[in-house]
């Protein structure tokens, strides 16, 4: 299968990148802007070709390419999409606190940019497509969260997600591209050096010896997924029979309050000889919502999916990938 993986050089995209290798029969093309994710993250994955942008063919079975540029450009992403079997959208603006700072450039990351690589797709006659959301396009509601609940975005990257999500319905109904929601939770994991997620940041903070940050008392919850569960469910979602036009949380439903994984991670730690790891408080952040976790029962009878990382399991191989990456 040839693979177009869009944001493939971070931590996400390198994580199923190197299942993908694993497996030795995929073609696979990254098209990353390398604002966030770089080469040398993919070139720990694997060796890559940099195809010139007048001349794109499709590299051997188990061979990566990696074409430099943005989704913002509608007629280069048509010609990198070409041809591709499954695209696997990651690409994106992230996080509430940078959408709250700077609206309009997640609207046109997230909501053009993803037009633009749906299009493709489209003209490009792709089989499949996998769109990376989360469960922010449903904002503040009672949790556990699920696909039939009515969104209503609590911030701008909510909004901007959830338009994502209709264009994909759109491009399922009007066009017949077989598009695929999947609705991440918070995920975790070793490779994750450069996200500011809760674990990462938490991680590298202590690393510095600085203080643990949370913002508000502690007793918001979130749910936390192994970046190999995550991993899986994408590839079941590229190829699961009847999973187009559909939407997936993906997640451990499991609530865990931001108090509990930080004191997990203070403990882990400790036994790691990072000792006298203070927390503080600090006020909540405009956008941020009170409760979250997922059912994945469609997950689990649709494509078959269920985690399998335990959250202790899942951060101490975070923690010690970080320490064996620092040289520690």
């Amino acid at each position: 299968m040839k693979y177009l993986i869009t944001g493939g050089c971070g931590f996400i995209g390198t994580s199923l990148i190197r299942e993908l290798v694993s497996s030795g029969s995929n073609a696979i093309r990254v098209l990353d802007n390398l604002e966030v994710g770089s080469k040398e993250d993919l070139r720990r994955i694997s060796e890559f070709q940099e195809p010139t942008q007048d001349n794109l063919g499709w590299c051997k079975d188990g061979n990566i390419q990696l074409v430099v540029g943005s989704i913002l450009d509608s007629s280069f992403v048509t010609r990198v999409a070409k041809d591709a079997d499954v695209i696997v959208h990651l690409a994106a603006n992230t996080g509430v606190e940078p959408s709250v700072k700077k609206p309009m450039a997640d609207c046109k990351t997230n909501v053009v940019g993803t037009l633009n690589v749906l299009e493709a797709a489209r003209s490009g006659n792709v089989g499949r497509f996998v769109f990376a959301s989360s469960g922010a396009p449903l904002g503040a509601q009672v949790p556990p969260l699920h696909e039939e609940m009515a969104p209503h975005p609590a911030s701008p990257y909510g909004a901007s997600k959830l338009a994502g999500e209709g264009y994909c319905s759109a491009y399922f109904q009007c066009f017949g591209l077989e598009t695929v929601i999947l609705r991440f939770g918070n995920v975790y994991g070793p490779g994750s050096t450069n996200k500011e997620s809760v674990v990462a940041k938490f991680i590298k903070r202590a690393q510095k010896g600085l203080p643990l940050e949370i913002y508000g008392d502690g007793h918001q919850t979130r749910d936390f997924i192994f970046i190999s569960d995550l991993v899986r469910a994408i590839k079941l979602a590229a190829v699961a029979v009847g999973a187009g036009g559909e939407t997936f949380q993906i997640a451990s439903s499991r609530e865990t309050t931001v108090s509990e994984i930080t004191r997990s991670l203070v403990s882990i730690l400790s036994e790691e000889g990072l000792d006298s790891v203070n927390v503080v408080y600090k006020q909540l952040r405009d956008g941020d919502v009170e409760r979250n976790f997922s059912d994945t029962t469609k997950a689990r009878d649709i494509l078959g999916w269920s985690p399998i990382v335990s959250l202790e399991q899942g951060l101490r191989k975070t923690v010690t990938s970080f320490l064996i990456n620092d040289g520690l």
